[in-house]
């Protein structure tokens, strides 16, 4: 046997959970997207998706998808820097940086590779990074890949930012890294405050994002446009897999900044372009967005309800205020029974153990999109209301 097959045949912590019946990763979707899908012989509500405008299956996007693929074929055979820029990603990141109010932008082919290549280059020996301690992996990953001192504070404790602040040289390049949206309590960054303390300590911002985009702010640019602060911001980091209905990811700031990204920043110029029809799929769902505003007035229509109606019925949710409502479990064990015994009454949701979480606050994750309706919605806070009542989670 060799030295990996030896270190690793004693991991078996999946299947502890398999021979318990209550493995609830890898289901295998057999339909489109949507409120519903079809997986495992039957229909479930899908309360874990992150598409929160609905538009995974829409036909318009479907449809230019398909016009992408007919034009430019179904790859690019190479990076962005060499012979993998197609007309349709520069006409991509022109929008973006419209939308986003910035100079210029650059489309990635993930949006974990845009948070691990940009930290790990915009900041290097002498300088810092400081993160929030619930920052997304992809924004710890590309922090632990930089040459940068590494820090970080206590979840949206400004007061702890400070202190942390407060030792670093004023002169320094200083980078302070934030979730919009937190992606699994739902909570917001607190922009307001973090660009008090960038203009305080001489620091730069970047503002990941990725479950903002289509959420808040006009025509859902993101928490940045939400609290009007677009301007102070130095970075915006975004996704396609969420809101606009792909694969990808962006990168929007200063031209000199994206100028000196574009040519140095390794996942994007080491990783083969995006494909055409995921290109095109998240410029079609970006004009929709635009065009529809509804879509936000009924994804803001069903969370409300959802968050009054959770509340109601007892259930611990933390302080969300975005359409992720963390239903707090506090036990392992338990978080995947009920993901379990949710899935069997026909209702789909994320359990969230650690590393995404501390031990002790455990929880699955009920995320709505804007095509869900209040009769799903009040279908799905039943059948969880009695599933967490006969665990003993709510009274």
């Amino acid at each position: 046997m060799g030295q990996l097959q030896e270190r690793y045949k004693n991991y078996r912590e999946p299947q502890k959970f398999m021979e318990a019946g209550v493995y609830p990763y890898f289901r295998a979707i057999t339909s489109k997207q949507g409120t519903e899908v079809e997986m495992e012989g039957h229909k479930v509500l899908m309360f874990g998706s992150n598409a929160y405008t609905g538009l995974t299956g829409d036909q318009r996007i479907i449809d230019a998808a398909k016009a992408a693929l007919d034009r430019y074929g179904s790859g690019c055979a190479g990076s962005r820097f060499l012979n993998g820029t197609l007309d349709l990603h520069v006409q991509l990141e022109q929008e973006l940086a419209e939308f986003e109010g910035k100079d210029e932008c650059l489309c990635f082919s993930t949006g974990f590779t845009v948070n691990a290549g940009v930290i790990s280059v915009v900041v290097g020996r002498g300088d810092y990074v400081i993160c929030d301690d619930r920052d997304h992996a992809s924004i710890v990953d590309g922090r632990r890949l930089s040459f940068a001192r590494q820090l970080h504070y206590k979840h949206n404790d400004m007061e702890d930012l400070e202190n942390i602040l407060k030792t670093l040289p004023y002169e320094a390049v200083k980078l302070i890294v934030v979730d919009g949206v937190f992606s699994m309590e739902g909570d917001l960054c607190k922009l307001p405050e973090l660009v008090e303390l960038k203009h305080k300590y001489n620091c730069s911002l970047m503002v990941d994002e990725a479950h903002g985009l289509g959420v808040f702010g006009r025509e859902g640019r993101g928490v940045c446009d939400h609290f009007g602060l677009t301007d102070e911001v130095d970075l915006i980091m975004g996704t396609f897999s969420k809101s606009l209905a792909s694969i990808g990811g962006f990168i929007a700031g200063d031209k000199d900044t994206i100028n000196y990204l574009r040519h140095t920043c390794r996942t994007y110029i080491f990783s083969a372009s995006n494909t055409p029809a995921a290109t095109a799929a998240a410029r079609e769902a970006l004009h929709i967005m635009r065009q529809e505003p509804e879509r936000l007035e009924n994804l803001w229509n069903v969370t409300n309800y959802a968050l009054k109606r959770f509340r109601e019925e007892g259930f611990e949710i933390g302080e969300t205020e975005s359409p992720i409502i963390p239903l707090y479990v506090h036990d392992i064990d338990k978080t995947f029974l009920v993901t379990k015994l949710a899935f069997d009454a026909g209702v789909f949701i994320n359990p969230v153990i650690p590393p995404a979480c501390a031990p002790q606050d455990t929880l699955v994750r009920f995320a709505l999109m804007a095509t869900h309706t209040e009769e799903q919605v009040e279908r799905g806070v039943q059948a969880l209301a009695k599933i967490f009542r006969e665990q003993g989670i709510i009274k």
